[in-house]
């Protein structure tokens, strides 16, 4: 019961306004619900602000630089190449201004209405949102989506500090280090690693497993791997990290290496060792919303807690932090609510590293089909037998099609290659739409273009390739 203020009543209230958040305002506007988002920092959440966006920048950043310095096997070379780093991160941010200005127009434009503040939980059907400009405000609310994604886990032995950052810090440097330890090879670390090595930083990656991006097949692994190590990387694995020494001017990482003792010296260390759900200042535990012992809210095929009217999307929830896994959830969730037959399905959601090459994976790996019980197989198409590929001078990898044995039906794909993030895209269609390998073949695909590889992967799973034996 909310005592001291007359709570506003709304039929939707949404928690975080990132890509989770103000994807499932704007889809429960479009059905018709009047929606409050309440958002305790940047509209865009650490996607538009602090995560995807800014570090795909900082990527991109990278490979322009590179590429400035020209390339021998093109006979183009090029002197005094220079960066001037504050001009990057004013663009970055310019980058990051348009989306978030867009964002908060179409929430406006849908009607939603805004609230900057921190919520919590009073009871089952109400919030009450503090900040700093007032003393608080209740929400009475039909339904609620909580949205509030996640944040970098901090190791104990490396707290912190101005020389021991985490992903959000790593994107705000005011100057290029001349030096950079990143601590964790996922794919966050390994995308960061390798935007400064192109921007001229010696790189050295600590990573605990036997091998890098664990989440990808270890063939994928291996090339972004080599590749990252023609750049100048060094990479440790089975390594720990046991403390840091700061000064002034840089750090000293102390890591077991395969039981041997290295100390390495840097201008920053870079903690990229996961990321911990935001679910621990809302109130939760006194409503009945069940969680794992990680944080994790519990939740069932329509996005729903074990509090009826209560819905979690987003990192919150099990399976990967992706920003589309989010996005895809809160629409689900606005549909649920506003009576529609609507569930998750989780088979087309992809996985994507932006690393140098670019690795995507859709579905099913080979390994993961046949323990589900498929009689499946792989089917593997080079980028070295492609014509745009090698034009473009990044014919590394390959893309693997999985197809039933019985029918050839799609069921998954990898791919490592150039411009594998948007390549995955045709796969998951192919598997949203029950089509076979002869489907995939059959289309007509645009010569030269890298996404001829997804045909001639179709072909060979036909056991009728053109272009290799």
């Amino acid at each position: 019961m909310v005592v001291g203020d007359l709570a506003e009543e709304v039929d939707t209230i949404i928690i975080g306004s990132g890509p989770g958040g103000y994807v499932a305002a704007i889809r429960a506007a479009q059905l018709g619900q009047s929606v409050t988002v309440v958002e305790k920092g940047d509209l865009g959440g650490v996607c538009l602000n602090v995560g995807c966006i800014p570090s795909k920048a900082l990527i991109e950043a990278g490979h322009s630089y590179e590429k400035a310095h020209g390339n021998n096997d093109l006979g183009i070379t090029a002197e005094n190449v220079s960066v001037d780093f504050s001009k990057v991160q004013e663009w970055k941010s310019g980058v990051v201004k348009k989306l978030t200005g867009g964002v908060e127009g179409l929430l406006k434009g849908n009607k939603v209405n805004i609230v900057e503040g921190e919520a919590y939980f009073s009871d089952k059907d109400t919030v009450r949102v503090s900040s700093e400009n007032n003393s608080g405000q209740s929400y009475k609310f039909k339904n609620c989506i909580i949205a509030t994604g996640s944040r970098p886990i901090e190791l104990p032995n490396l707290k912190y500090s101005e020389r021991v950052i985490d992903s959000t810090g790593a994107l705000s440097l005011d100057d290029i280090p001349e030096k950079l330890v990143v601590i964790g090879g996922g794919y966050i670390g390994i995308e960061l690693a390798g935007a400064y090595a192109n921007l001229g930083s010696e790189v050295t990656v600590l990573e605990g497993e036997k091998r890098i991006l664990g989440g990808f097949e270890k063939q994928m692994a291996q090339l972004v791997q080599r590749r990252l190590k023609n750049k100048g990387v060094t990479f440790y694995t089975q390594a720990m990290a046991n403390g840091v020494e700061e000064t002034e001017n840089g750090v000293t990482v102390t890591a077991d290496v395969k039981g041997e003792e290295q100390k390495i010296e840097a201008d920053y260390v870079l903690v990229s060792v996961g990321r911990k759900p935001n679910t621990d200042e809302l109130g939760l535990e006194q409503i009945g919303v069940e969680m794992d012992d990680r944080g994790i809210i519990q939740t069932d095929k329509e996005a729903r807690t074990s509090v009826s009217n209560v819905f979690a999307i987003g990192d919150i929830t099990d399976g990967p932090p992706l920003a589309h896994k989010a996005s895809y959830e809160g629409k689900i969730a606005a549909e649920v609510i506003s009576g529609e037959a609507s569930e998750i399905d989780y088979l087309g959601i992809p996985l994507v590293a932006f690393s140098e090459p670019e690795l995507a994976s859709v579905g099913y790996t080979e390994d993961e089909a046949k323990e589900a019980g498929f009689n499946a197989k792989a089917s593997k198409f080079p980028f070295q037998a492609n014509g745009r590929a090698l034009s473009l001078n990044d014919s590394d990898g390959f893309l693997k099609l999985v197809t039933r044995e019985d029918d050839g039906l799609v069921i998954g794909a990898q791919v490592a290659g150039p411009n594998a993030s948007d390549m995955i895209a045709e796969v998951g269609l192919a598997i949203e739409a029950g089509m076979t390998a002869e489907d995939v073949a059959m289309t007509i695909h645009a010569h030269p273009t890298l996404g001829e590889v997804t045909m001639e992967a179709a072909e060979v799973a036909l056991g009728t390739p053109i272009h290799v034996k």
